[in-house]
């Protein structure tokens, strides 16, 4: 893990990010008490992907057709899980 100042960051920051695509750890360090990892952003990240909004959509259909289930209760929410 390799901890640096932000100024030192801001100086070097493609050297810093190719470190990251590496596969090292970096941290940024922004005063006393402030720190940052940085991490590459991969495809998996990327929360509303095309296949994301697919099964959302997905979703939304089925609950329009009531293909849905209820559960009450704990007991209810365990045996759901249960069945999974």
């Amino acid at each position: 893990m390799l901890v640096v100042s932000s100024r030192e960051f801001r100086e070097k920051q493609a050297e810093y990010m190719d470190r990251v695509d590496n596969g090292e750890q970096v941290i940024v360090q922004r005063g006393k008490n402030k720190a940052y990892s940085i991490t590459p952003v991969t495809e998996d990240d990327l929360y509303f992907t095309p296949e994301m909004l697919a099964r959302i959509d997905l979703s939304i259909q089925q609950g329009k057709e009531g293909k849905t289930t209820t559960v009450r209760g704990k007991e209810g929410l365990k045996q759901f899980l249960g069945s999974l």
